[in-house]
């Protein structure tokens, strides 16, 4: 039987698992335009400025070119409106509202474990916002990943932008045992086209050379400093040697131990097993430093003056503190594909189902550890840290899309102004990635990457989610309203209600066949 010890990416074969289909040509989508215009919006800019308008939006050839703000009297005296031009596409938008499109820092496509085609996966994006995704490993291949790339870019698949990044070793075909090896690897990696790396722990001369290299091959890099290296290079040890993002929250507090250097394993644990590595990863943060003392307040500061990025991926946990909230959430009925589900069940064999026997003081532990992990989180924020979002779905209960909404509740949950988590969602993404001068916020001159609600997501995250948000109506009855109205991305517009009708459709096609 297959034992997958960690993330998949850590078995000892480097070679990439077995790729989806590739997402088809697009059908989906209007544009681009000459001249798109979008009529009284509500503008949430994602540089953190409150919310402005009603205002008419200028789009010509994927640039915003004219943001012209109404006023608040109603009716809009016409001569404040942009001119329309014959053949101008026109969206008419009052009392919408228009944010920037969301980054999701750590969005794989899933390969044959989870057995989706990028079709479902790339459309779900679209459909939550999604305008640019990092894919942090490139599990299928950088070529895989690099030909969706090119194609997105050149806007003939339905998908968001991609930004590729490969797994430390990828392709290499043995262990990488030298300096020289490492930074020959890395080399390779940028002549093919990847825009950086991610790691999950090597020896420290290895990951010193790696990332030096890395650097001058203007990489970036990432890195999920997984239990088995933890203990020999921490995130302090990362961000010295110029590693930019983390994902999740692996060696923050091994970072922060002050009365011990391992972290406390009963003497029966095996790391294999993962119950016993999710169930005692629960039980960490308890472990670390307090809040405010002396050590957490050193290890905060020490990483921003290094100007390094946390991108905690909560969501993804979140099945940990509450497993029947997740298996039970609306989405699965209508938007899970059958694969999926199956690879979501408690399985020896796939990575993330350690629900082998999942008790109550399992979820309490967990709880306790989101709460002090939260309370890191929003202080590193609130002293100039950068937090990113990324939802890291296809495992452990979360859906494409749907977890990322997800993944912005949880900032709120962790004391975010929701100005701040979508500050985090989209201008923070842009610059971590070093592309905040083309995405991110909503300012002239910047590319026409761009999501349309038709309620205020700031009151709520979950008019953005696929489902809408479940509320009792002024007739008494029951209903559900929002999700995301149009996604735009290099100007084409994307009806979400198309795009979601055509996952339900790639579900129920495949559910008629098992």
């Amino acid at each position: 039987m297959k034992i997958i010890m960690a993330l998949s990416f850590l078995m000892i074969s480097l070679s990439a698992w077995s790729a989806p289909d590739p997402a088809p040509d697009r059908v989906r989508g209007e544009g681009p335009f000459d001249r798109l215009v979008l009529r009284g919006v509500m503008v949430i800019n994602g540089e953190g400025a409150p919310a402005r308008g009603p205002m008419d939006i200028l789009i010509e050839d994927n640039r915003i070119a004219e943001m012209r703000n109404l006023g608040i009297l109603s009716p809009v005296a016409p001569d404040l409106r942009i001119a329309v031009e014959e053949g101008d596409r026109v969206l008419e938008l009052d009392g919408h509202y228009l944010l920037p499109g969301f980054v999701d820092m750590h969005a794989h496509f899933g390969g044959e474990e989870q057995g989706v085609p990028a079709e479902y996966v790339a459309k779900l994006w679209l459909a939550h916002g999604i305008t640019t995704i990092r894919e942090p490993a490139s599990g299928n291949g950088l070529e895989w990943v690099a030909t969706h790339r090119d194609r997105s870019a050149a806007n003939e698949i339905a998908a968001p932008r991609i930004v590729p990044y490969v797994r430390f070793g990828q392709g290499e075909g043995k262990p990488i045992i030298s300096e020289e090896q490492a930074r020959n690897w890395v080399r390779s990696i940028a002549r093919k086209g990847a825009s950086g790396i991610k790691f999950f722990g090597a020896p420290k001369h290895i990951m010193q050379a790696a990332l030096d290299e890395a650097a001058k091959q203007g990489l970036g890099t990432a890195m999920h400093h997984a239990q088995l290296d933890v203990v020999n290079w921490n995130v302090l040890d990362s961000a010295r040697a110029g590693l930019t993002t983390m994902e999740h929250w692996y060696g923050l507090p091994e970072a922060m131990f002050e009365n011990r250097v391992i972290q406390d394993y009963p003497a029966n644990y095996n790391y294999a097993n993962e119950q016993h590595r999710f169930g005692e990863a629960g039980r960490l943060w308890a472990q670390a430093a307090e809040p405010g003392s002396e050590t957490w307040n050193r290890v905060r500061d020490e990483l921003i003056s290094l100007d390094f990025t946390i991108d905690p991926t909560l969501t993804i946990y979140e099945a940990s503190r509450d497993l029947m909230r997740e298996m039970n959430a609306d989405w699965h009925e209508d938007y899970t594909h059958p694969a999926l589900w199956q690879f979501f069940q408690p399985s020896r064999d796939s990575h993330g189902s350690y629900w082998f026997d999942w008790t109550t003081a399992d979820e309490i532990a967990w709880k306790k550890n989101f709460y002090k992990w939260m309370q890191f989180l929003n202080d590193y924020k609130n002293h100039g840290g950068r937090v990113t979002l990324g939802s890291d779905s296809g495992y452990i209960w979360k859906l494409y899309g749907f977890g990322y909404i997800r993944e912005m509740e949880l900032l709120q949950e962790a004391g975010f102004h929701p100005l701040e988590v979508i500050r985090s969602a989209t201008w923070l993404g842009a610059e971590a990635l070093g592309m905040q001068d083309r995405i991110g916020s909503i300012r002239v001159g910047k590319l026409a990457d761009l999501v349309v609600s038709e309620f205020n997501p700031q009151q709520n995250f979950k008019v953005l989610y696929g489902t809408g948000h479940f509320k009792l109506g002024d007739d008494d009855q029951p209903m559900r309203v929002g999700g995301v109205k149009y996604t735009i991305k290099d100007g084409i517009v994307y009806d979400v209600a198309e795009l979601l009708a055509d996952v339900r459709a790639i579900v129920a096609s495949a559910r008629s066949k098992n």
